[in-house]
């Protein structure tokens, strides 16, 4: 019995306690845990790196343009505003004076030719043979002259030899006046031949000029513009018909004679007058201001258009202004003669980068981040296309022009 409680007693410390915690051992749960955290950096990560891409707000695509520093003696405001083209009052399509097959073209676009420099040559073979002849008919009548005048010199020798002699009656009266009819004769044959010596050398002088006209020589100092003809094409001062006949060589302009024409319309053609200061601002250069004054107002006007040509020097000359470029013309009111030296405060940017918020004039500056900031401004006077910003904005900063009404402050911008 005792053996009995015993194996019983030994089963019992035996047997495995299920509410136990179980032993610590090294791996299991705890790595599993680990693992779980690590799991959910990484999603977390993922997540904020997606937010990033294709969270963010899209950036809205404006135009913009720097303000830019009133500059000293542009305080003048606009009271007109008017588009235009540049001309030149020096320009020439260069051409021959006769019709001939052209032999050489000296001339490239672009090219600077200075007065009398040759452009191009013709073929002058018909020139040069017909100087020829005149050359050599020029010879002919110096030679007549020469064998003439050794006519006349005898002729008159023996006249006043008869003379001496028919004063002593040993020769005839007849034969004397024979001698002095002969002698007159031979006179007028000679001052015949001298006119047909001038002759031929007018008309050598003349076949000169024919050799010449083979050469074309630029009739100014310029810039050449267009090359119009080729060698071996035929050129002629006069169409001839058709598309095989040339009639200009090539153009030149006198860069120095570059001035602006505008049309103003014939409403306001009052506020315009001789001496007006004026600004022009080249399409393709919108940032260069151009100084310069009304020429003269043209006394016609265009019944169709309601217009009236007004002629604009510019006091600046520069390569980059070429013809038929498009301009903007602002005619600015005289300086007051009280504003001295006093340089004007603010800065300029371009009309459409001033907008009405909220009751008030306002613009739109771009950050370095590429964000906007929404600034009250305080607006000035109008100059063509621009207008002066008093307060609110720096030299050198960005703003937008003509921004979107859904723009707001603190928004996402690019720029073309």
């Amino acid at each position: 019995m005792e053996r009995m409680n015993a194996s019983a007693e030994l089963l019992k410390e035996l047997r495995i306690e299920r509410k136990s915690p179980p032993p610590a051992s090294g791996g299991g749960h705890g790595g599993r845990r680990w693992l779980w955290i690590a799991m959910v950096v990484v999603v977390l990560l993922l997540a904020a790196g997606a937010f990033a891409l294709f969270g963010r707000t899209p950036a809205v695509e404006v135009e913009t343009a720097p303000a830019v520093a009133i500059q000293q003696g542009n305080a003048s405001s606009s009271v007109l505003d008017a588009s235009g083209y540049v001309v030149a009052r020096r320009m020439a399509t260069v051409s021959a004076k006769i019709t001939g097959k052209v032999r050489e073209v000296m001339i490239e676009e672009g090219m600077r030719v200075e007065a009398g420099q040759v452009m191009a040559t013709l073929d002058p073979i018909d020139a040069d043979a017909q100087r020829s002849l005149y050359a050599s008919q020029l010879q002919a009548a110096r030679s007549q002259v020469a064998g003439l005048e050794a006519q006349q010199k005898q002729a008159a020798a023996e006249a006043s030899r008869l003379q001496a002699l028919v004063g002593r009656q040993l020769v005839s009266r007849s034969q004397y006046d024979q001698a002095v009819a002969q002698r007159d004769s031979l006179r007028a044959q000679l001052e015949t031949a001298q006119r047909n010596v001038k002759v031929a050398h007018d008309q050598l002088a003349i076949a000169d000029l024919g050799v010449d006209n083979n050469i074309v020589r630029a009739p100014f100092s310029g810039v050449v513009t267009a090359k119009a003809a080729q060698p071996g094409e035929i050129v002629s001062p006069l169409s001839a018909g058709g598309g095989f006949t040339r009639t200009g060589i090539g153009t030149i302009v006198d860069m120095e004679s570059l001035e602006v024409e505008v049309e103003v319309g014939e409403s306001y053609i009052g506020r315009v007058q001789p001496k007006m200061p004026v600004e022009t601002v080249l399409n393709s250069y919108p940032d260069w201001r151009i100084p310069g004054e009304v020429i003269a107002i043209i006394p016609a006007a265009d019944r169709g258009k309601a217009t009236v040509k007004v002629r604009v020097a510019l006091h600046e000359k520069d390569a980059r202004i070429v013809p038929d470029m498009g301009v903007r013309v602002s005619f600015l009111e005289a300086p007051r003669p009280d504003a001295g030296d006093a340089q004007p405060q603010g800065v300029q940017v371009p009309a459409g980068a001033v907008v009405d918020r909220d009751g008030g004039k306002a613009g739109f500056v771009v950050r370095d981040d590429g964000t906007v900031e929404l600034r009250t401004l305080k607006a000035g006077a109008r100059r063509g296309g621009d207008v002066q910003v008093l307060e609110g904005l720096a030299p050198g900063e960005t703003v937008v022009v003509d921004p979107p009404a859904t723009l707001e402050d603190g928004a996402r911008v690019s720029s073309p």
